[in-house]
């Protein structure tokens, strides 16, 4: 599982790239305006970046590239475009992409790159489990144990648990949640936020296992082995 964000100013192209990788068992997050852009991919840490090549409100999709590179940022950029002269892949590639693909594509083929990408990036070190306390979610086999039992869990309530795995004794609010595992499609006024919550929970927490979903009142949730008393 990997974080992707998709730089992408065709709302129907952005949807389609994000439901691909997310049937994949990714996390995307859709950005359509430039300047949001900018900042998004600056300031997050994401493991690859789909980039559009060209972006309204006067912000240049190479810009952004080189904006990252110019801070250090060595994330992968899959640049897309439907500008496909050589020249403009070549620049595409000097700007500091690390690979160029034009319009229309097929989402085989950018799922292909970009598994090559994050792989690359990785260099074989990728996290292929992740455990708290006595709690194992395995992202190859998508398997969750906890004590040695089994949990079965529906494909958003894994990506849900995969992400607060993700981030230990960390605050997430309703709205990074919303935006990891639910891509803004509901209001964040909703509560499916906690909805979903209270369902993991009922699953995690079987027996005497102590909780290791921690609410965080008027915010949001913390993944810890121990409450830190909000």
């Amino acid at each position: 599982m990997w974080r992707c964000l998709i730089v992408e100013d065709d709302a129907d192209n952005a949807r389609y790239i994000a439901d691909g990788f997310k049937s994949l068992g990714h996390i995307a997050v859709m950005c359509r305006d430039g300047a949001e852009a900018m900042t998004r991919a600056t300031r997050d840490t994401w493991d690859l970046v789909i980039l559009d090549r060209m972006l309204p409100n006067g912000v240049d999709g190479l810009a952004i590239l080189a904006t990252m590179r110019g801070v250090g940022l060595r994330t992968p950029v899959l640049v897309l475009s439907a500008l496909s002269a050589l020249d403009e892949r070549v620049r595409g590639l000097k700007a500091g992409g690390d690979d160029y693909l034009t319009k229309p594509f097929a989402f085989s083929e950018l799922a292909a790159r970009a598994e090559a990408l994050v792989r690359r990036s990785r260099s074989g070190a990728e996290i292929r489990a992740l455990q708290i306390a006595d709690l194992r979610l395995d992202l190859a086999t998508r398997r969750v144990e906890r004590s040695g039992r089994s949990i079965a869990l529906q494909p958003r309530e894994f990506r849900l648990l995969a992400y607060l795995m993700t981030h230990p004794d960390q605050v997430l609010t309703r709205t990074m949640l919303l935006e990891a595992v639910w891509d803004y499609q509901f209001d964040p006024q909703t509560n499916v936020i906690d909805v979903q919550i209270s369902r993991l929970r009922s699953k995690l927490d079987g027996g005497d296992e102590a909780p290791l979903i921690h609410t965080v009142r008027g915010v949001g949730y913390r993944m810890a082995v121990q409450p830190h008393g909000e």
